[in-house]
């Protein structure tokens, strides 16, 4: 069993119409459609991903 803790992403604004880094950032983070989720590690880098997107994001 792992001890890493994790974190649960969610995809609530549609990518349209946003910068095409952004795009790329959401597709790094796991999410394709709207209302996806991922599972993915908590580091700082996923923490960096997650804050450049904030307002397509929430974290459950």
């Amino acid at each position: 069993m792992s001890d890493k803790k994790t974190l649960t992403v969610k995809l609530v604004r549609s990518v349209a119409g946003t910068r095409e880094s952004h795009r790329a950032t959401v597709r790094g983070l796991g999410l394709r459609k709207l209302n996806s989720q991922s599972v993915l590690e908590d580091t700082p880098a996923v923490r960096g991903m997650i804050n450049k997107v904030s307002y397509l994001v929430k974290v459950l």
